[in-house]
């Protein structure tokens, strides 16, 4: 009985094609999300993925003001805006005193703030409350289509850049040294990643969108001593909070995509406690010992 009501709260909400279209959506973010959330992890530019999110808005605003809310408008303004925001950034903390930590910081707070004004300009509080925090059960094919191409191309950029990907998060310094150009592949994975922070906007919107790229990431880190294996963890982690979270979202009454990114944090917690080597308790355990 018990294993028959299981299966019913499973087959029910996916039985509904519109929550069929958010975890089909879902996941094939959650796919590009978390190869490239492990990238941004090892490289310790983790919260470059939160401040990018935010630097898009302004394009987000603009495209909407000049050719409404079409997908391929808001997506091309958005990308432009997010990767002029890492050049100027890039920039000032080149020709100045400043850090490149504070130079992100400063230019991305601007961007967040005139994108809010200008989505809002633009659209009602509804639409912007939606650019925020996404609005998964609203995906059209546009959407879906955005994701799917989304993904593809990561997957794709990394099976075909295996090693410059791998050589650049762990030794720059040799794939320099043996002829290779570390700086061209930090920026195609900088536009890879913003071109997946538009794809989630749909799904966990701006402010939570750090969550889908991190946490499955942070996870896979704390169990895995291997490259491949922490992006597959990784990726399958971030594929089984897409599933348990709009699920939970069904049954509980909950919106969405805080409810996937509410289930990476459960995984981060269990990971962060639990990881055989790097977790808090077994560092208790060989502290004790």
């Amino acid at each position: 009985m018990l294993m028959v009501d299981v299966l019913n709260g499973i087959t029910e909400p996916l039985s509904n094609p519109i929550v069929l279209r958010a975890l089909v959506a879902c996941a094939l973010v959650a796919v590009a999300a978390g190869m490239l959330g492990c990238v941004l992890l090892v490289r310790r530019l983790s919260l470059l993925g939160d401040a990018l999110g935010h630097a898009v808005l302004p394009g987000v605003g603009v495209a909407w003001l000049v050719a409404g809310v079409g997908v391929g408008g808001l997506l091309l303004g958005g990308f432009i805006a997010g990767v002029i925001a890492a050049l100027v950034a890039g920039l000032a903390s080149r020709v100045t005193r400043l850090k490149e930590d504070a130079a992100f910081a400063a230019v991305f707070a601007v961007c967040s703030a005139a994108g809010v004004i200008l989505i809002s300009q633009a659209g009602s509080q509804l639409d912007l409350l939606h650019i925020l925090f996404g609005n998964l059960l609203a995906i059209g094919r546009p959407a879906l289509l955005v994701a799917a191409i989304t993904s593809v191309v990561v997957v794709s950029a990394f099976a075909i850049g295996w090693r410059p990907i791998l050589l650049v998060c762990f030794d720059p310094s040799f794939q320099r040294a043996s002829g290779g150009h570390p700086g061209v592949v930090s920026l195609v994975l900088l536009a890879l990643v913003a071109l997946t922070l538009l794809a989630a906007l749909h799904v966990v919107g701006a402010v939570l969108s750090l969550g889908l790229f991190l946490l499955p990431a942070a996870s896979a880190y704390l169990w895995c001593e291997r490259w491949g294996r922490m992006l597959a963890l990784s990726v399958a982690l971030a594929l089984a909070g897409s599933v348990f979270g709009i699920l939970l979202s069904w049954h509980a009454g909950w919106p969405p995509g805080p409810s996937v990114v509410s289930v990476l944090g459960a995984f981060f917690t269990v990971s962060l406690l639990a990881a055989p080597r790097h977790g808090a308790l077994a560092r208790w355990l060989r502290a004790k010992g």
